[in-house]
């Protein structure tokens, strides 16, 4: 039952009846938009590519568009498409420098590439706490995790909201460590009106199709630092030496030939993307400034709405950062809310009810990263590198109960919209829709609080 008196956000007209005790639903089936938005100008790119017959290759006319005007876009110099974000990732930390047995800062709050990336060089993810504001790492905990083998710290842009690159950086130069951004969900997020990714010294971003930016699958790695990028174009391709030079005497006639020495000077692999997924890609670029915008302005217009609601925290951006919402999670305060329920208890009964009312509502992540069993087994048979010694005491650094931060993260709250229908896809009339269910939904809360109690524990 809710406690004391009712709150002044309680509705006092007779409210509708909840969708999910038998009321209509806010918003019907089919008003949402699937993402990607497929238009006809993908469609003529991908067509101009099948007729050209040049399909791949280091130097095919459509990836080095794509790496040239992505370039562009994040203000960085060098970018290298891949075939996919964490190949993208793993691009920037074994050129910028980390090594088997290195230790790499993650926060215990991302999806699980991040960490997989440093664990597939063979270096050792190690996790620090995140603030509980934006999900991105705390940089104020980062110095305790420091170890002598510690190479690098890995920032997390989560949701497309800027991590405090000022601090982490700062941090970073004071211990000699090198920062590889970790950007999937960040394209055109900014921090101090600079935008995110290649603000240290390499970073990678996801071309996955939930994305902000999409093509299906695919990554870009992008630095400012040429040595750097020569690196990775290493690694991405066999560990061969390929160069921009050996572009001019490429013949695009015949793409899958070259002149090059079929020589590999290191460990690499294929990480090279293809000219269907660059120029999808292309023409997504090309409306993704304007996509972004409209998006901004709908989840503030939403956290706003939301902001009214007592006990429900909206996403905030702090200042410095911008963020471009690839996810749009809200918190709640069963205290402030004033309900008697635990923080899980009360998400998820508002999962159902919200759910109910046609809204698309997930967890996406449920507990800390270092609680997943690869994190938690460390076995080498599963392919977990070695821990060296002098490091981090690993049995210590994964115990899910050092990340409170996180856990209270994950178990009080929620992600509205989904992976196949994101808030950059969707209309005014259907934000609008979830700002009149979410406020129809609380306003009832107590009826919820009720019905939850009556249900089987």
């Amino acid at each position: 039952m809710a406690r004391g008196a009712a709150p002044r956000d309680r509705a006092h007209a007779e409210p509708e009846k909840l969708a999910i005790f038998g009321g209509t639903p806010v918003l019907a089936p089919g008003s949402h938009r699937a993402w990607p938005i497929v238009t006809d100008d993908e469609r003529a790119r991908v067509t101009r590519v099948l007729d050209r017959g040049v399909l791949s290759g280091p130097f095919a006319p459509e990836s080095l568009a794509l790496e040239a005007e992505f370039a562009k876009f994040v203000a960085a110099k060098h970018c290298l498409l891949s075939h996919c974000g964490t190949g993208a990732l793993v691009m920037a930390l074994a050129a910028a420098g980390v090594h088997a047995g290195d230790e790499v800062i993650v926060p215990a709050y991302s999806f699980v590439a991040t960490p997989l990336a440093v664990a597939q060089i063979g270096a050792i993810p190690v996790f620090v706490d995140v603030e509980a504001e934006t999900g991105c790492i705390d940089p104020s905990l980062i110095e305790a995790a420091i170890t002598r083998r510690t190479r690098a710290i890995m920032p997390v842009h989560m949701h497309g909201c800027a991590a405090d690159m000022a601090a982490i950086l700062a941090v970073a130069h004071e211990r000699g460590l090198l920062v590889v951004e970790d950007a999937a969900q960040a394209h055109g997020a900014t921090f101090d009106g600079r935008p995110v990714g290649a603000l240290g010294h390499a970073g990678g971003f996801s071309l996955q199709s939930s994305k902000n930016f999409a093509a299906g699958e695919g990554g870009l790695f992008v630095t400012n630092d040429a040595a750097v990028a020569a690196e990775a174009n290493s690694i991405r391709n066999f560990g061969q030496d390929v160069t921009r030079a050996d572009a001019a005497s490429h013949d695009a006639t015949r793409p899958l030939d070259g002149t090059r020495a079929l020589d590999s000077q290191r460990v690499g692999s294929m990480y090279r993307g293809n000219e269907m997924m660059a120029a999808f890609a292309r023409a997504q670029l090309a409306r993704l400034p304007e996509r972004t915008a409209a998006l901004q302005r709908r989840a503030e217009r939403l956290s706003a709405a939301l902001g009214e609601l007592q006990g429900v925290i909206p996403p905030r951006t702090p200042a410095r950062r911008t963020s471009v919402h690839h996810k749009f999670r809200v918190h709640f305060d069963p205290a402030i809310a004033g309900v008697d329920l635990s923080p899980q208890r009360l998400r998820d009964v508002m999962i159902l009810a919200l759910r109910a009312e046609g809204l698309e509502v997930v967890l996406w992540q449920s507990v800390p990263l270092p609680a997943q069993k690869v994190f938690q087994r460390r076995d080498a048979s599963t392919g977990f590198p070695h821990a060296a010694e002098g490091g981090a005491d690993l049995a210590v650094n994964y115990d899910p109960a050092r990340y409170p931060v996180t856990a209270k993260l994950l178990a009080g709250s929620v992600v509205l919209f989904s992976q196949s229908f994101p808030l950059i896809a969707q209309s005014d009339e259907t934000v609008d829709g979830y700002i009149e269910a979410f406020r129809r939904v609380w306003h009832q809360r107590d009826a919820l609080v009720e019905w939850t109690a009556r249900q089987p524990s």
